[in-house]
């Protein structure tokens, strides 16, 4: 039986490991759960840890928030139990360094990854996408990796996991998140996203600090670092005043994407 987050996303278990998806660090996989639906799985326990479920949760959920197509993401338990039966080694290794919490999206079956040779989408959703990645310093949404999928005729944004890195650090958060975006000249979207200052408009419309409270406020306590000099509300904290600055201050990415179109085209 499924089970419902109190603080806004499902939680599902885990019932079956379907195939993984790619070989790499993160090792993502297909999985069912018990709600009978197929997740692609982010695990815990994977080579870039925790961190990159953080970003997956905070952008995924601040996509949806901003009214781009993403997949559901739900919670997804691991039981201690569940990889004593898989035969691959290291895919069991991967699922008991993830028992308890890990994190799903709804599995978009039959959908293809964005080509831009093949799809250009409109001005309007490319420079949605386009500012709403500067403000999360998304350096992976490009013509080498798309992270994008086109499903049923429609854009959706998926793989948020590269999102935030200045929490990779901590170090200089403070200076990161006032910040320009300089990889934004590789956004795969760039090209088309001619109406930039009308996305910060619009972005700057749809989200505020309560909402991103909101959000940050869902990250589950062992998906924080026990190693930083700051508590788990502290780091979260943190989380939400990065993201409220650079709304705040978002003419400043917002030149710099400007700027590197009118440098690309």
């Amino acid at each position: 039986m499924q089970e419902f987050a109190t603080n806004g996303l499902r939680t599902v278990a885990v019932t079956r490991y379907v195939t993984p998806l790619r070989e790499g660090g993160s090792l993502p996989a297909i999985a069912e759960a018990d709600d009978g639906f197929l997740y692609v799985l982010k695990f815990r326990g994977a080579g870039q840890g925790p961190r990159a479920l953080i970003a997956e949760l905070i952008g995924g959920e601040i996509a949806r928030l901003l009214g781009l197509k993403v997949p559901e993401l739900v919670f997804a338990t691991v039981d201690e139990a569940f990889g004593r039966t898989e035969p691959d080694e290291e895919i069991q290794d991967l699922l008991k360094a993830s028992e308890g919490l890990n994190l799903g999206l709804h599995y978009l079956s039959g959908s293809i990854t964005y080509d831009p040779n093949v799809s250009q989408p409109d001005a309007t959703l490319a420079s949605r996408i386009v500012w709403m990645d500067a403000l999360l310093t998304n350096v992976d949404r490009t013509s080498r990796n798309t992270n994008m999928l086109m499903w049923y005729k429609e854009l959706w944004v998926i793989d948020h996991g590269a999102c935030l890195y200045f929490h990779h650090t901590w170090d200089d958060w403070q200076q990161q998140s006032m910040r320009p975006f300089a990889a934004i000249k590789e956004h795969v979207l760039l090209p088309f996203a001619a109406e930039l200052e009308a996305a910060d408009k619009w972005g700057r419309e749809r989200l505020n600090e309560a909402a991103i409270r909101a959000i940050v406020a869902q990250i589950p306590d062992n998906w924080l670092s026990a190693e930083l000099p700051l508590s788990f509300e502290e780091q979260r904290a943190v989380y939400s005043q990065f993201l409220c600055t650079r709304l705040t201050h978002s003419s400043i990415f917002l030149k710099q994407a400007i700027d590197a179109r009118t440098a690309l085209i």
